[in-house]
């Protein structure tokens, strides 16, 4: 399989011709677009598609997104072509919306009290980490590693603790933790690359993926806490 840390790091050794590179200023529109878009395709998604979400059979929708997911990051990593590897994005964008959706509903939906506060600390933590990327940049090249390890780590004993059913409070805090960091180490990682479009859309898939993860966790530690979770049917 295509590993994460081997996708980012094939992008530092693409072969990239001198017209293919951008501004600075550029390189970071399409960066902060593209991660807009995705974000808003999955408000939209959240807003329009719930019901649709629902409908469908859980085994088949977790089929669906592992696939979909799957194919979207590996078309996105070895396409040097910017509207392939945007294709890609959708790819990704549009299952997770629906299993974002899923989510929200469970949670009140859009307009909850706690879905709203999920959206207001993912965004400030976001832009906080963002903005620590750029004025400490030597702080983020040192966190690969240990942020990879980390991740890998809570993946396996969250994966223990849903087989055996008990609830993971304090691994939804760690993980908001570690997709925090993450958001300024992938836009930090983002800068280290040719500035070409085509980087610029695959950085904007990592970023994207580390704001929603962060998202969901900060969403669970608020309906847990709150105790005022929405049963889904």
């Amino acid at each position: 399989m295509f590993g994460l840390s081997e996708r980012k790091e094939e992008r530092l050794y693409k072969t990239v011709m001198e017209n293919e590179i951008v501004s600075d200023r550029t390189y970071n529109l399409y960066l902060g677009g593209v991660i807009a878009y995705g974000l808003l395709v999955n408000i939209l998604i959240c807003a329009k598609f719930t019901r649709f979400a629902l409908s469908i059979n859980p085994v088949a929708l977790l089929i669906g997104y592992v696939i979909c997911v799957l194919a979207g990051t590996f078309i996105s990593a070895r396409s040097d072509n910017p509207a392939i590897s945007f294709l890609g994005y959708n790819l990704v964008v549009v299952p997770i919306g629906l299993v974002v959706s899923a989510a929200v509903y469970y949670y009140g939906g859009l307009s909850s009290t706690i879905v709203l506060q999920a959206i207001v600390y993912t965004a400030g933590i976001t832009v906080i980490m963002i903005c620590l990327s750029i004025l400490k940049p030597e702080l983020y090249s040192k966190f690969g590693t240990i942020l990879f390890t980390a991740l890998s780590g809570l993946i396996v004993i969250e994966l223990i603790l849903l087989i055996f059913r008990v609830q993971q409070s304090i691994t939804a805090m760690i993980g908001a933790a570690i997709f925090s960091v993450y958001i300024g180490y992938d836009y930090w990682k983002a800068q280290q690359y040719p500035k070409t479009i085509d980087n610029a859309v695959d950085s904007a898939l990592d970023i994207y993926l580390d704001i929603i993860n962060l998202f969901l966790r900060i969403l669970s530690i608020l309906g847990n806490s709150k105790g005022s979770r929405k049963n889904k049917f």
